[in-house]
């Protein structure tokens, strides 16, 4: 190309052009979105080469290159914008799809890989566009023909519709595909056993692939609990309650919901050490999202993807959508949380309980008819843990109302307002209880404790039945079953701190 010639619509200023009234559909930043990621990362190649199909990219350049990528990656060899160039200047095609620069413009542009599968759906759909305006124009031209047969002409247009069906459904690409896995994938390689983000197997306040809704009244400390989440997520601490946090990559703090506020309640955790971290792992999102989640269900993932974070807080849930009634917008919102979850994210919602419900006596276990909204947020939810308290008051109880594994709690637990974090009480700890009765505990003695006293219910006796056992199993108690046909039967066992976990604490 000689010195000075430039390709004003290959240029970086240039890529965000799109069609004229008088142009077919096209999207340039789609295309140059998918070329510049299967540079970085040949795998992408896969991903969205069933999406695109054939002859889907507008410009004839970007065509060639994506033909270039498919030759590379046949052959199992590098795709980056380095070799690629020298397989464009051997097939005599480098100076016409822009030369070493537009190539390298390309690999470079600010589209990270983990949206390439969302913006091949728009190269694919903008190329099927252009195939039925295609269509439409011919028909226009034959109806227009004297002695047009209106007859043939409706079944010539019948006949490529059918074909363009076929086509898509023949190449795998688009929505009836993309996310359809064989059986033993599903079961087995799917992630489905993987280590929970907060907890253990055993009693998991947050699953992988499901997301965590923390629900109470104002002040009760909901943010504070989710701020040691995100920190111990971006490794600033391990535990939170005593229980494991897993890393993550990057957290997305969505704060929506009063963010000066927020900034002030993270400021208690941060010290001048963690600077780096904070830079790197964590981005917040200051103020309403440019749509509702109702709206746009692929806001969520996208924002995951621009901002490369695998994890997401959205603070708080009423910010989030139109309206917290309408079983339909919270339908809406599920499949955003979906969607995000599919490619990968976790999510973490805070919300508010109703109203009406406020004001429940202390120690009352609440229930999921006391989130406020539609039951289908909820319902969509992979963990619901509630708080209960008084605002501002420092002893509040945690209730896990929903679970993945076993329940944890319910948890009194004390917030130190002045630093930000958050401890169990440990007299309401069932190892502790145990430890500290020599005559030993029954699942019914146990449940009365935890209850606070009075009469425990069924569903009481049977979750500190649980816990014993998980006592026993640990090595941590043992257990002295009662007199068969008993009242209650298992339940008349009786368990006692085994000489290991004495002998430990002394």
């Amino acid at each position: 190309m000689p010195q000075g010639t430039t390709l004003p619509s290959q240029t970086p200023s240039h890529f965000g052009d799109g069609p004229t009234p008088t142009e077919p559909p096209f999207n340039v930043d789609a295309e140059c979105a998918v070329l510049g990621a299967c540079m970085h990362k040949a795998d992408v190649i896969d991903a969205v080469r069933p999406i695109l199909g054939d002859d889907a990219f507008y410009r004839p350049a970007h065509e060639t290159i994506w033909r270039a990528l498919l030759a590379q990656h046949r052959e199992d060899k590098p795709t980056d914008p380095i070799v690629l160039t020298e397989l464009l200047q051997q097939q005599g095609d480098l100076q016409r799809v822009g030369g070493h620069a537009y190539v390298f413009q390309l690999a470079d542009a600010p589209y990270g890989t983990g949206s390439a599968a969302h913006h091949a759906e728009i190269v694919r759909a903008k190329a099927d566009l252009r195939r039925l305006m295609t269509s439409a124009v011919r028909t226009l031209q034959q109806a227009q023909e004297p002695g047009a047969d209106p007859e043939a002409i409706r079944s010539e247009v019948e006949a490529e519709v059918r074909a363009e069906r076929e086509r898509a459904l023949a190449s795998g690409q688009g929505r009836l595909s993309r996310f359809a896995t064989n059986g033993w994938s599903f079961v087995k390689e799917s992630g489905a056993d993987t280590e929970p983000l907060w907890g253990t197997r055993e009693k998991t306040v947050w699953a992988s692939g499901e997301s965590l809704m923390i629900v109470g009244a104002p002040g009760v400390g909901k943010t504070t609990l989710a701020h040691q989440v995100i920190f111990a997520r971006i490794g600033l601490q391990e535990t939170v309650l005593e229980m494991p946090v897993a890393p993550s990559r990057r957290v997305l703090y969505l704060a929506m919901d009063r963010p000066k506020q927020i900034a002030k309640a993270m400021a208690r955790r941060v010290f001048p050490t963690d600077e780096k971290i904070l830079r790197e792992r964590l981005v917040v999102w200051e103020g309403p999202l440019p749509a509702t989640l109702d709206k746009e269900p692929d806001l969520l993932a996208d924002l995951a993807a621009a901002h490369q974070a695998d994890t997401i807080v959205i603070d708080s849930l009423k910010d989030a959508v139109s309206t917290m009634v309408d079983d339909s917008l919270a339908v809406a919102f599920h499949n955003a949380r979906m969607r995000a979850i599919r490619n990968g994210v976790e999510i973490t919602e805070l919300h508010h309980q109703r109203k009406a419900t406020a004001d429940a006596p202390r120690g009352q276990r609440p229930s999921l008819d006391q989130v406020y909204g539609s039951t289908w947020f909820t319902s969509g939810a992979g963990s619901v843990l509630f708080v209960t308290g008084r605002a501002g008051d420092p002893a509040v109880t945690l209730h896990h109302l929903k679970t993945s594994t076993g329940e944890v709690g319910p948890l009194d637990v004390t917030h130190d307002h002045v630093r930000g974090t958050t401890t169990v009480d440990p007299t309401k700890d069932p190892a502790v209880l145990l430890r500290n009765a020599p005559n030993g505990l029954t699942a019914r003695d146990l449940a009365t404790i935890l209850i606070g006293g009075g009469d425990p219910e069924r569903a009481d006796i049977e979750k500190a039945r649980r816990h014993l056992g998980r006592l026993v199993d640990s090595g941590l108690a043992t257990k002295a079953d009662g007199i068969a046909g008993g009242a209650g039967g298992g339940q008349q066992a009786r368990y006692y701190a085994s000489a290991r976990h004495l002998t430990a604490v002394g």
